[in-house]
């Protein structure tokens, strides 16, 4: 699913480092501002997804589990220079 904008990623099943991969991948369509939501089954994507938004200048606007199941919603930040 998309629409302008925005983007759902889905890595359920996939372990580190491919969710973050296909995040990584799937922004570079998108415009600064625009945003993503990844679902992830890999615990360490809660790890993973933070540290990248931080080190690549994207902003996480909510992380949530349930059950097993994690949901980040992403918001591309502008390249850093």
């Amino acid at each position: 699913m998309s629409s302008k904008g925005s983007l759902l990623v889905d890595a359920s099943g996939l372990k580190c480092p491919m969710p973050v991969l296909k995040i990584q991948k799937a922004l570079r369509s998108l415009g600064q501002g625009d945003r993503l939501t990844l679902i992830a089954t890999d615990p360490m994507s809660y790890i993973d997804v933070r540290h990248f938004c931080e080190t690549n200048n994207h902003i996480l606007i909510s992380a949530e589990e349930d059950s097993d199941t994690f949901t980040y919603k992403i918001r591309k930040g502008p390249k850093r220079l």
